[in-house]
């Protein structure tokens, strides 16, 4: 069974700040995903229902306030910061909840962020970096919900998604299928 993929879902607004930097500095041919916010990268698909029942009791009942605070060096690559007390709670509770499940990626501690560029060359990457950083100002954003996703070998498929805040379900969430 494919794998699962859970990322944040992110207020309109700055999801289509993140995702236009990623579709004008990601390489074309290498770019099948619109910009996220991964909570975690490999879950069981054949954990599905449990998975999407953890995340239901879980959700918070409010948006998540982030703030993003600067960029990332990825290497070949430049990804934004971002931080929140909430967030990282949240992803601390599903991660106890789920601890046999998780890959070592997924062990590995918490480092919120949304990747503009990568699979670069390093200069290019030093060069965006440079760039973003001189006109860069912290922000906030909202986390507004849960998306789970379906991995497909490259593309993603969105299985479920879960609004924070009951308000917040008829908002236009990223498109139906990441690839």
């Amino acid at each position: 069974m494919d794998p699962l993929i859970l990322t944040l879902r992110l207020d309109a607004r700055s999801f289509a700040f993140f995702d236009d930097l990623r579709r004008e500095h990601f390489p074309a041919r290498l770019n099948h995903l619109s910009a996220h916010l991964t909570l975690f990268h490999h879950l069981p698909g054949e954990a599905r229902e449990r998975i999407e029942a953890d995340l239901r009791a879980l959700a918070p009942a409010l948006p998540l306030s982030l703030r993003v605070t600067g960029l990332r060096s990825l290497g070949r690559g430049v990804a934004f910061e971002l931080m929140s007390s909430e967030l990282s709670a949240l992803r601390a509770g599903l991660a106890r909840r789920w601890a046999p499940w998780l890959t070592p990626q997924d062990r590995q501690g918490f480092r919120p962020h949304v990747t503009v560029q990568n699979k670069t060359t390093t200069e290019a990457a030093r060069a965006l970096r440079a760039e973003l950083t001189a006109r860069f100002t912290p922000f906030t954003a909202r986390g507004e919900g849960l998306l789970l996703w379906r991995y497909l070998g490259g593309p993603w498929e969105r299985v479920v998604d879960i609004p924070f805040a009951p308000g917040l379900a008829g908002l236009e969430p990223p498109s139906e299928s990441f690839g």
